[in-house]
C-alpha cells in the first residue's frame, strides 16, 4: 500500500482494500434498532443512578435528569439527521469529519471510543458482583467470570450482526419487562413523604428537603442523570448494517430515545417512593432494595435482581458492538491502524472485537474499579456529545442546500441546547471524579500526539467518511472558482 506524507487523504493502491473491510448490509431493520438503543442504557435503570441521590437528592438529582434527557433529546434529534446525511458505520466521527475536518473528526471518534471501551469493561464488574450475590453457580466476582463474559459475548459478535442484535433485543426485552414490573410492585409502597428523606446540609447554598445539599448539588448530579440515557446516541453506528438506514435510523433514534424517558421517570420516582431516597443513594441494587423494606427477599425481588442481571448482560454486549464499529471506521479510514478494520468471511471486523474486548477485559481483571471506569466513559461521551451538537451547527450553517431526508425540530437551536448542556455535563465530571476526568484526558492527549504525529499523514481517501468530506471540499473549491 503506498502512504503519502501529507494530511490530505491519500488513495490505498490495493484493489480490495474496502471488500476486506466490508459489513454485512441489511442486517437490521428498525425495530431491532430500536432495541439496540435501549439496550446500551437499560442498565442504568438498574443501577448507578441512584448514587446521584447522595449528589443532588431527590430534587438534584430530577433537575439533573430532566436536564440531561434535555440534552440527549436535542442531541438525538441532531444526529438523527446527520444520520441520514451520511448513514456510515463511522456515526459521529464521520459527521464531525465533513463538520470540523479530520482533527474534529478524530476528536469526536477517539471521544466515542473512550466511552465504548471503558463501558464494557466497567459493566463486566457489576456483571460479576450481580453473578456473586445471587450465588450463581458458587462463582465469586473476579477475572474467571469477566473472561467468560468477554469470550461468549465476543464470540456470538464474531458470529454474525443479524444474530447479535436478535440475542440483544430478547434480553433487553426481558429487563424492560422487569422494569414495568418492578414499578407495579413499588406502586403500593409509594410514599410522598419517602422522597425528600435525605438529611439537609444547611451549609449549602440553597438547601431544603428537595435539595438537601443546595443548588450545587443539581449540577454535581449531572453524570448520574446522564445514566438514564447513556449510550443510546450509539445507534448510527449500525448505519451500514441497516436496511435503508436514512429512514430506520432516524425512526429508530427517536423510538429509543422515546422508550427511555419513559424508563426513566417511571424506575426514578418508583424506587424513591417506594423504600425513600436515603435508603437506597448508596445501594449497588437500589431496585432490589426498593422491594426490601425489612431487608428480606422476596420472589419480586428475586425476579428484579436476576433481570438487572439481563440488563447489564444487554448494555454490556451492546456497547462492545458499538466499540468495535467506532474502531472499524476509524480504522478503516486511517486514522487508528489499518489492519484493526479487517472482517471475517461472516463481515464481523473481528480485530476490532477482539482489540478492544482483550483491553476491556484487562482494565476490568487488574483495577476492579467499575464505578471510576464508568466515569471516564462519561468524560469521553460528554466531549462526543458536545462535538456532534457543534457538528450539527456547522453544517447547517456551512452547507444549508445539503439534502436532509430527515431534518431536526428547530434546527440548530434544538443542537445548540445540546451543545449547552453538554458543556456543563463534561465540567460536572471534574466534580464527582477529578481523578476519573484528568486520566480520560491524559488518554486523550496520547492519542492526539498518534494522530498528529503519525496517522494523521495515512488516511485513505477510500472511506466512506472521507470521501464524503472531499465532496464537501471539492464543492466549495468549485464555488470559489
Amino acid at each position: 500500500m503506498s502512504q503519502e506524507s501529507t494530511s490530505t487523504p491519500a488513495a490505498v493502491q490495493a484493489d480490495d482494500y474496502l471488500e476486506r473491510r466490508a459489513l454485512r448490509r441489511g442486517s437490521a431493520g428498525w425495530v431491532l434498532l430500536t432495541g439496540l438503543g435501549v439496550a446500551y442504557v437499560v442498565s442504568g435503570d438498574y443501577s448507578g443512578w441512584n448514587f446521584g441521590l447522595a449528589e443532588g437528592g431527590f430534587g438534584g438529582l430530577a433537575i439533573a435528569m430532566v436536564l440531561m434527557g434535555a440534552m440527549y433529546a436535542c442531541m438525538v434529534f441532531a444526529l438523527a439527521e446527520l444520520s441520514s446525511i451520511l448513514p456510515t458505520a463511522g456515526g459521529g466521527y464521520g459527521f464531525a469529519r465533513r463538520a470540523l475536518g479530520p482533527w474534529g473528526g478524530f476528536l469526536t471518534g477517539t471521544a466515542i471510543l473512550i466511552e465504548y471501551v471503558l463501558a464494557p469493561a466497567a459493566i463486566v464488574i457489576f456483571i460479576g458482583d450481580y453473578v456473586a450475590s445471587l450465588g450463581l453457580f458458587g462463582l465469586e466476582s473476579g477475572w474467571p467470570v469477566y473472561l467468560v463474559c468477554f469470550a461468549i459475548f465476543l464470540g456470538i459478535h464474531l458470529w454474525g450482526v443479524g444474530e447479535a442484535l436478535r440475542f440483544s433485543f430478547v434480553v433487553t426485552g426481558i429487563a424492560v419487562v422487569a422494569l414495568v414490573v418492578f414499578a407495579l410492585a413499588a406502586l403500593p409502597e409509594f410514599s410522598f413523604a419517602s422522597l425528600d428523606d435525605i438529611p439537609v446540609d444547611s451549609s449549602a447554598a440553597g438547601s431544603n428537603s428537595w435539595l438537601p445539599f443546595g443548588l450545587l448539588g443539581i449540577w454535581a448530579a449531572f453524570p448520574f442523570g446522564m445514566w438514564f440515557f447513556l449510550g443510546v446516541e450509539g445507534v448510527p453506528l449500525a448505519a451500514e448494517e441497516t436496511r435503508d438506514p436514512a429512514r430506520t435510523l432516524p425512526k429508530a433514534i427517536r423510538w429509543s430515545m422515546g422508550i427511555l424517558v419513559v424508563l426513566a421517570v417511571v424506575t426514578f420516582v418508583a424506587a424513591a417512593g417506594a423504600r425513600g431516597s436515603a435508603a437506597i443513594q448508596e445501594a449497588g441494587n437500589p431496585l432490589v432494595e426498593a422491594l426490601q423494606p425489612d431487608g428480606e427477599a422476596t420472589t419480586l425481588s428475586r425476579i428484579v435482581n436476576y433481570a438487572g442481571l439481563a440488563g447489564l448482560v444487554a448494555s454490556f454486549f451492546s456497547l462492545i458492538y458499538a466499540g468495535s464499529r467506532q474502531l472499524f471506521a476509524l480504522s478503516r479510514a486511517g486514522y487508528l491502524p489499518r489492519f484493526l478494520s479487517l472482517t471475517s468471511r461472516r463481515k464481523a471486523p473481528y480485530l476490532g472485537l477482539l482489540v478492544p474486548g482483550t483491553i476491556g477485559f484487562l482494565l476490568a481483571a487488574v483495577s476492579g474499579n467499575g464505578a471510576r471506569m464508568l466515569n471516564i466513559a462519561v468524560f469521553g461521551a460528554t466531549i462526543s456529545y458536545a462535538l456532534m451538537s457543534l457538528s450539527h451547527i456547522v453544517l447547517r450553517r456551512r452547507e444549508p442546500e445539503l439534502p436532509r431526508p430527515y431534518r431536526t425540530p428547530g434546527g440548530v437551536l434544538t443542537s445548540s441546547v445540546a451543545l449547552v448542556l453538554a458543556c456543563a455535563a463534561l465540567v460536572a465530571t471534574f466534580l464527582v471524579d477529578v481523578t476519573a476526568a484528568f486520566i480520560a484526558l491524559a488518554v486523550y492527549v496520547v492519542a492526539l500526539a498518534y494522530f498528529g504525529l503519525y496517522s494523521r499523514k495515512r488516511l485513505v481517501a477510500q472511506a466512506p467518511e472521507e470521501e464524503f468530506a472531499a465532496l464537501a471540499a471539492a464543492e466549495a473549491e468549485l464555488t470559489r472558482d
